[in-house]
């Protein structure tokens, strides 16, 4: 494991949990000779209102960092995810409340699991992305990559909406339906649970493709491979929306095509070393003890 020298923290804006911790945690850094880099929302904490002078703006946080602390929950390390981009940074994700699949440690592990990610004996999870490019009249107008997923669905007065799926050379469907997502394995617990997809273990080679309110009650969830190529084509005039992640994403223009593939990337996630994944399930979703 790569000696950590330099930390970045990611906090979640306006929350007591974060401003709680943020001072402890830099005056904590400081003693072992760790070099930190904040964005503006833990400077805020770290600084009051004139901020701290190590802030730097959040997309530049991972520059020159070993790991990236984040404080929140799974939106606030969703928007890491997105400032690393394709680093492979490892992601030191700390749960401040609410539901959290990957922000799997709690704040009373904060300090243990650093001492053992400073000691390099941190368990690393590696989370494929899913890469999107958003294709217009054969040329590529927007790229992006998910950790979780990305949704084509209507806009806010739209009615159903239309999209030709295919699966590399074979045709899946012609969707009728509020939408679309497709998802990884990481994904599989967002949005896409929330609409009927399955549960995907994080180290199947899969991707998954939900219909959301599909007029054909037969429309069902597709589970295909990790080397599928996926390509939805919008042919309704309807207004189409692609969103990634649930954060940022674009309009989308009747004959767009989507293109989505498993990246060559992972994030890296550090995990807590006796939490594993069906043991996030019982905790999160409530699921019943032996």
């Amino acid at each position: 494991m790569p000696i950590i020298k330099t930390v970045g923290i990611v906090s979640k804006p306006n929350s007591p949990a974060a401003g709680a911790i943020v001072p402890k945690l830099i005056e904590w850094l400081h003693h072992r000779d760790i070099g930190i880099r904040l964005d503006e929302h833990t400077a805020f904490y770290a600084g009051g209102p004139e901020g701290h002078p190590q802030s730097v703006a959040r997309e530049e946080v991972p520059e020159g960092c070993d790991l990236i602390i984040v404080l929140g929950g799974d939106g606030t390390l969703l928007s890491a995810a997105r400032a690393i981009g394709r680093r492979e940074i490892p992601l030191f994700p700390v749960n401040l409340g609410g539901l959290g699949f990957l922000t799997a440690i709690t704040v009373d592990e904060l300090y243990p699991e650093l001492e053992r990610a400073f000691a390099g004996q941190h368990r690393i999870a590696k989370r494929k992305l899913l890469n999107t490019k958003v294709l217009r009249d054969g040329k590529v107008v927007a790229t992006y990559d998910a950790l979780n997923d990305a949704v084509v669905t209507k806009s806010a007065i739209a009615r159903m909406i239309d999209l030709d799926t295919h699966v590399d050379d074979q045709f899946v469907c012609a969707y009728k339906a509020d939408g679309l997502i497709i998802s990884t394995p990481t994904g599989s617990t967002a949005y896409s649970l929330s609409a009927g997809g399955p549960i995907i273990f994080p180290s199947v080679p899969a991707i998954c493709i939900t219909p959301i309110c599909p007029h054909m009650l037969t429309n069902r969830p597709v589970i295909v491979p990790e080397t599928s190529v996926i390509r939805v084509l919008s042919h309704g005039p309807d207004s189409v929306f692609l969103t990634i992640d649930g954060q940022v994403g674009t309009p989308i223009q009747e004959r767009d095509t989507l293109v989505l593939r498993s990246s060559d990337f992972s994030l890296h996630l550090v995990r807590p070393p006796r939490m594993m994944f069906f043991d996030v399930l019982r905790q999160k979703l409530k699921w019943g003890e032996r």
